[in-house]
């Protein structure tokens, strides 16, 4: 296998996917809250509970941006700070019922554009999907599973 073929045919493949993830979450969000903190709220509902360096390491910010949209989704009550029983430097953010209330909110619209996009597959396309996932999580990206 030629890994500079593999390595283009990633390409295209994360180029596809940005797009198509534009394309679901197109005004999903909340009016109320900013693309950036969006994206935070999002990386915390599927990896919950996560440090503010996680995040910073996710989402590609300065740990003072961090902060500064922490607190932003703090004060907006969206997200809860939790201390470390063990290490009480450390703080654990987790969703809070309103964060949860307003990312299962801008999931179910994605969910509903998911599931038009996909409403002609046919039962093998789709088992034929959801092994390509499986394959793609465990093989070339990153676990959401803290382990």
């Amino acid at each position: 296998m030629d890994k500079n073929v593999l390595f283009y045919k990633l390409v295209s493949f994360t180029s596809s996917v940005h797009r198509v993830t534009q394309e679901l979450t197109k005004n999903a969000k909340s009016d109320s809250i900013s693309q950036t903190q969006y994206n935070i709220l999002e990386y915390i509902s599927v990896s919950q509970p996560v440090t503010p360096s996680e995040i910073n390491d996710c989402q590609n910010m300065s740990m003072p941006n961090t902060s500064r949209e922490l607190s932003k989704l703090s004060n907006k009550n969206l997200i809860e700070k939790i201390n470390d029983t063990e290490d009480r430097r450390k703080q654990y953010i987790r969703l809070s019922n309103d964060g949860e209330a307003m990312m299962n909110e801008a999931f179910a619209t994605i969910e509903s554009r998911f599931l038009k996009r996909i409403e002609n597959a046919s039962i093998e396309d789709l088992e034929d999907i959801e092994h390509a996932l499986e394959v793609l999580q465990t093989k070339l990206f990153y676990s959401s599973d803290k382990s």
